[in-house]
């Protein structure tokens, strides 16, 4: 056997080994998000401004509106036309999409297009000073 030959078949090998491994990383990892309630930020951050955006949690981009005190909201920010972040504008109840004009209500649905698909929607909560969302 050519040394060439013996390094290949070693190479394989060890990227044959080390499969299972990799595999069993990334389910776990996948297990474990979905369904479960996961931190996106602090009360105190919340209650700053009455919104908190956190792009990259473990649930992925939400945006959290309300306070503390009162009935929180959250959706995943990105809009569904343009994959631009919407903002939240507090005063009309309203997320809107800077990029094309769109308007979602606080329940994430389409109240202004050009988009046609709601925000997706979590459940959230506060659990002691940590801002918590699961997907709905």
């Amino acid at each position: 056997m050519k040394r060439r030959d013996f390094i290949n078949w070693v190479g394989l090998g060890l990227i044959g080994s080390s499969l299972p491994v990799a595999i069993a990383a990334c389910s776990s990892q996948t297990t474990s998000t979905s369904g479960d309630w996961q931190t996106v930020g602090t009360s105190a951050e919340l209650n700053k401004t009455g919104q908190l955006l956190a792009k990259n949690s473990p649930a992925g981009p939400v945006l959290v509106v309300g306070t503390s005190a009162a009935n929180l909201t959250a959706v995943n920010p990105t809009c569904p036309h343009s994959g631009c972040t919407v903002g939240w504008q507090a005063e009309a109840k309203k997320f809107a999409c800077p990029c094309h004009g769109s308007e979602f209500g606080i329940d994430g649905k389409v109240q202004r297009g050009p988009a046609t698909e709601a925000l997706k929607t979590y459940a959230a909560k506060i659990e002691g000073n940590s801002v918590v969302v699961k997907p709905t």
